[in-house]
C-alpha cells in the first residue's frame, strides 16, 4: 500500500514538472491592471504555469515579440504593414479589452469637470493654445474661473500604445496635427515635456500644477485625478465609460477586418467615447516551445471564458460577442 501510495505521488509529481511553464511578455501599459489580474488568476489555477508581464510600453513589446524575445506582446497600437513584413515571426493581434485614453490635469483651484474639444486638445499639444484661459477653453467651459497661468502638457517618452490611441485621434480631429505630428506609438512633441509609462505621466501631472496629460481611464482612476469630458463627432461632450467604449465599438465589431487590426477613435454615435481603443496581445502563431503554445490558446480561451467578466471592475470594457465569436476561430490556430 506504502508503495503504490509513494509511486502515486511520484506520478504526480513528474506530471507537474512536466507541465511547469514559465511565460514571459512585455508591452502595453495600458492593460497592465487587467492583464496582472488575469495572469496571477490563470496560474493560481494552473498549478505550474507563471506568466511574467513586463509593462514597458507598446513600442517595447512589438521589439521584442517580433526579434523573439519573448513568448508574446502586448500593444495599444496595431503594428504597421512594415512592421509586420520586418518581424522575424508571424504574429497575430488577438484583441483582449477595449479601454480609453482621458486628458487628465492640475489645475490649482479648479474642481469642476472641464470639457475639451478635439481641436484644444490638439493645439494645447501643437504649442498653439499656451494658457488656461486661452479663449477657445473658456468657451467650452462657461462660468469657470480658469487661470492666466502657463499649460505644461506632459506626455509619453517611450515607445507607447496610449500615445497612439492618443496621436491617432488628434491626427483624425486636426489637419494641423495630421501634417505636422502624425500618430505612432512614439512622435516628435512640438511642446511638453516627457515622463516614462502611464504611472510616469501620472505622477507627472499629479505633481505639476498647471499641467495636462493623457492616461487610461484606470490610471486616472485609480490616483484619484480630475479628467475632462470630450467633445465626440456627433458634438456631445462624453465622459469616460465602459458604456462609452462600448458604443465606440459597436460598428467596428460588425465588421471586424480578419486580422483584427482596427481603429475606433473618433467614432459616431451620440454616445460613443472618442478616445476609445481595442488593445491587443501580439501572440506567434508558431511558438518556439510547443507546449508553451499550449498553454497560450489554453490562457486565450479562458481569458474570454472566464477573463472577460472582471473587466469593469477595473473600469475597461468587455470584447462585443461578434468579436469574441471571431477570435476564437483564430485562436485555433495558433501551434
Amino acid at each position: 500500500m506504502k508503495f503504490k501510495f509513494l509511486a502515486a505521488s511520484v506520478l504526480a509529481m513528474a506530471v507537474v514538472g512536466a507541465s511547469a511553464q514559465n511565460l514571459t511578455g512585455a508591452g502595453a501599459t495600458f492593460p497592465n491592471p487587467i492583464y496582472s489580474k488575469w495572469f496571477s488568476e490563470y496560474a493560481q489555477q494552473h498549478p505550474g504555469v507563471q506568466i511574467n508581464y513586463q509593462p514597458i510600453g507598446s513600442g517595447g513589446g512589438i521589439l521584442q515579440v517580433t526579434s523573439g524575445t519573448v513568448d508574446f506582446g502586448a500593444s495599444d497600437g496595431p503594428m504597421s504593414d512594415a512592421q509586420i513584413a520586418g518581424s522575424k515571426i508571424k504574429v497575430l493581434h488577438i484583441p483582449t479589452v477595449l479601454g480609453a485614453v482621458v486628458p487628465v490635469y492640475n489645475i490649482k483651484g479648479i474642481t469642476q469637470e472641464l470639457n475639451f474639444s478635439p481641436d484644444v486638445l490638439a493645439d494645447i499639444y501643437l504649442g498653439k493654445i499656451k494658457t488656461w484661459n486661452d479663449a477657445r477653453i473658456m468657451k467650452d467651459n462657461p462660468g469657470v474661473n480658469l487661470p492666466a497661468n502657463p499649460i505644461l502638457p506632459v506626455y509619453r517618452s517611450d515607445g507607447s500604445g496610449t500615445t497612439y490611441i492618443f496621436t491617432d485621434f488628434l491626427s483624425k480631429v486636426s489637419t494641423d496635427w495630421l501634417g505636422r505630428v502624425g500618430k505612432n506609438t512614439a512622435v516628435q512633441w512640438p511642446a511638453g515635456f516627457g515622463a516614462k509609462g502611464s504611472e510616469g505621466v501620472s505622477g507627472m501631472v499629479r505633481q505639476t500644477p498647471n499641467s495636462i496629460g493623457y492616461v487610461e481611464l484606470t490610471y486616472a482612476l485609480q490616483n484619484k485625478m480630475a479628467y475632462g469630458t470630450v467633445k465626440n463627432a456627433a458634438g456631445k461632450f462624453v465622459k469616460a465609460s465602459t458604456d462609452g467604449v462600448t458604443a465606440a465599438a459597436a460598428a467596428a465589431a460588425k465588421n471586424m477586418p480578419s486580422d483584427y487590426r482596427v481603429s475606433i477613435t473618433n467614432a459616431a454615435g451620440a454616445t460613443s467615447y472618442p478616445i476609445s481603443s481595442f488593445t491587443w496581445l501580439l501572440i506567434p502563431v508558431q511558438s518556439k516551445d510547443p507546449a508553451k503554445g499550449k498553454v497560450i490558446v489554453d490562457f486565450l480561451t479562458w481569458m474570454l471564458d472566464h477573463g472577460q467578466s472582471e473587466t469593469s471592475a477595473l473600469y475597461y470594457a468587455p470584447l462585443p460577442k461578434e468579436v469574441q465569436d471571431m477570435e476564437r476561430k483564430t485562436i485555433k490556430t495558433i501551434k
